[in-house]
């Protein structure tokens, strides 16, 4: 490859800038006959490079006329790391005065700089007017596109990459696949996914770890856990990486038991395999989602055998799960304790408290993060705005919202208008919440169209529960709660035709509701209830113990609440119907087979129904016992006779 030489590189360079020290002059050659030979400054330059002092490499590089390949990449490096957009247009414009500039080797590290500067269009211009494209410029550029969330750019240049017959790598796999999961056109991802599946089997990529593991991922993110689960058990070698990204598939899909059983499986397989910091938060992920607090607490000792304390992500679901299992002044001492914070260490904490329906408490945590100089994520504001619910602090709440655009300078989310409206809704201030969703300055989602209909069922207002309800089947026709919470609104009503219609609407479209699903942990082992459960070996014993309650409930002043019920059927089938709630069958299971005096913990999948509330309050003080629901909405502490939401959930 041809270098400028010489008399042309000393002339003030037209694409640098004119550096005001002077050229370092050459002692004469001893010898007048033979040629003077002009010092390379190459190793200078990269020495400077990997000293970091970038400035003082670019002074050298306009006195080199022939910068070596190498020295062009430790630039290109440097620039990366010193962030400097403006330094890496000089050594591109240099490079491209060289002659470099089809070099595909430093094509592919331009991308990659370029990538890093957040300059995806400078990127893709190099990647375009490269004439010999190896498969590293091919995978650097699906890189760079993956990571800005261009998954559909990636899929097409991958389309002609193929056609023109560049033969793929184990990394060009991985980026594609990544690429199936982002961006907005996901309906159609995973059937390119499978396409690239296919491919990875027919070129023998199927012993490659590294590409099963993004496998296993890519179906994870798209909610095929069948599938995902498949690639993992047909895995010939599994990384650390590999069983996390199993454990995350079954976190991130609601099956959290299967999360727990396969790290259990990951511990006594793999002696040489230790968990890391993202098997942990994982773990704890599930065991927040099942409220198991003594599972949760050998984690954390592993944690503290392992030194992994010290990693925020791990510290921050450390508190999550201490502070959704119940135990919120744990949570808030781990938080206390850590060195420093991040967003996310104090939306965990934010939210903590909300969930526990401490909404002022978790104001006073949002002003202090404020004050900490640490900015709020779209999360923060989520957080605080849902504690706010909870408590039913409506002029806090939208102060705070207000604030998001005048504070802080961003602009409202669809998830804030919707905590919002949820706000105003429970607070029976519906009209002003049709209000805000009619004002809105972008476009109204189903988020927000459940809060209201949510707050709808709460208040049993028909009227509104009808306008949600109408915009609710054209945006999400498929989600069988939007149905199940209109019928609900209906029978409260008494309109038992208006019930039957929305059931049959439920029937014809195919869509199954979600059953109702509860946990409890008993001994370090979850056990698992689902209303008319008659699998489990306690069923009579569980039943006789309700029905004991119930009856002598009644004389103490409980009376079912049946209206729950979504059927038009006599009092005494609908008491029936409510007995065999999942939350019930957990906590007389809890009852059985806890020591006494222990506080019974139960996590249920769905809104815990009036009956269910009513009746454990009840239990509380009859059988002397504290005992926590976590619903989908937050935390409910039961002690005698009382529970912490003051009936405000």
């Amino acid at each position: 490859m041809l270098a400028f030489q010489g008399p042309q590189i000393l002339q003030k360079h037209p694409i640098l800038p004119h550096y005001s020290s002077p050229i370092s002059s050459i002692s004469p050659n001893p010898n007048p006959n033979s040629l003077s030979i002009r010092p390379s400054n190459n190793q200078s330059i990269q020495s400077l490079c990997l000293k970091n002092n970038l400035k003082q490499a670019l002074q050298l590089l306009y006195k080199e006329p022939n910068p070596t390949q190498h020295t062009y990449e430790l630039l290109i490096l440097s620039c990366s790391r010193q962030n400097s957009l403006s330094d890496a247009g000089i050594v591109h414009r240099r490079l491209i005065h060289d002659g470099f500039d089809q070099d595909p080797f430093l094509a592919t590290k331009l991308i990659d700089m370029y990538s890093h500067l957040d300059s995806l269009e400078r990127a893709r211009k190099v990647f375009d007017r490269i004439r010999r494209r190896t498969v590293f410029v091919w995978n650097a550029i699906f890189r760079a596109l993956s990571l800005k969330g261009n998954g559909e750019e990636v899929l097409e240049l991958y389309r002609r990459m193929n056609a023109i017959g560049v033969r793929s790598d184990r990394f060009t796999y991985t980026y594609v696949l990544k690429a199936c999961v982002v961006g907005e056109w996901l309906s159609w991802g995973l059937s390119k996914g499978r396409e690239i599946h296919a491919q990875i089997l027919r070129h023998g990529y199927e012993s490659h770890v590294h590409v099963m593991t993004t496998l296993v991922d890519m179906y994870a993110r798209l909610g095929c856990v069948d599938d995902a689960c498949f690639v993992f058990n047909e895995m010939t070698e599994r990384s650390v990486v590999s069983w996390s990204a199993m454990i995350a598939c079954y976190v991130k899909n609601g099956m959290s038991l299967e999360a727990l059983e396969l790290f259990r499986e990951m511990m006594v397989q793999s002696d040489d395999l230790l968990p890391n910091s993202v098997t942990m938060v994982s773990v704890l992920q599930a065991c927040t989602a099942l409220a198991a607090l003594e599972q949760g607490k050998l984690i954390h000792a592993y944690v503290l055998r392992k030194g992994l304390d010290t990693v925020l992500p791990v510290t921050s679901a450390l508190v999550t799960m201490y502070a959704r299992c119940g135990e919120l002044e744990l949570g808030r001492r781990i938080f206390d304790q850590m060195d420093r914070r991040d967003v996310v260490s104090w939306n965990s904490m934010i939210s903590s408290y909300g969930s526990h329906g401490f909404g002022r408490k978790a104001i006073d945590l949002f002003n202090e993060m404020v004050s900490s100089g640490t900015k709020p994520s779209l999360i923060s504001f989520v957080s605080v705005l849902g504690a706010c619910s909870h408590e039913g602090l409506i002029e806090e709440g939208k102060s705070l919202f207000q604030s998001i655009r005048k504070d802080h300078g961003t602009s409202p989310c669809v998830e804030h208008y919707a905590c919002l409206v949820d706000i105003l809704g429970r607070a029976n201030h519906l009209d002003e919440a049709a209000k805000i969703i009619v004002d809105m300055r972008i476009e109204p989602g189903p988020k927000v169209w459940g809060s209201l209909l949510g707050s709808c069922r709460i208040h049993c207002n028909v009227e509104f529960a009808e306008r949600a309800f109408k915009r609710l089947i054209q945006l999400e026709p498929t989600n069988a709660g939007n149905y199940v919470l209109m019928a609900e609104i209906y029978a409260q009503a008494g309109m038992w035709d208006e019930v039957t219609r929305v059931k049959d609407l439920l029937e014809t479209r195919g869509i199954q509701k979600l059953s109702g699903c509860s946990w409890i942990e008993v001994k370090r082992k979850i056990y698992s209830f689902m209303s008319a459960d008659e699998l489990n070996p306690q069923n009579e014993q569980i039943h006789a113990l309700l029905l004991k309650l119930s009856t002598e409930m009644k004389e103490m002043g409980y009376v079912p609440q049946t209206k729950v019920v979504l059927y038009h059927l006599d009092e005494e089938e609908k008491e029936r119907i409510v007995l065999g709630h999942s939350e019930k069958l957990a906590l007389a299971f809890g009852l059985i087979n806890n020591s006494r005096g222990k506080t019974i913990r139960i996590t249920k999948n769905l809104r815990l129904c009036e009956d269910c509330h009513s009746f454990t309050k009840f239990i509380s003080k009859f059988v002397s016992r504290e005992i926590l629901v976590r619903d989908v909405n937050r935390i409910h502490h039961f002690r005698d006779g009382v529970c912490s939401c003051q009936d405000y959930w």
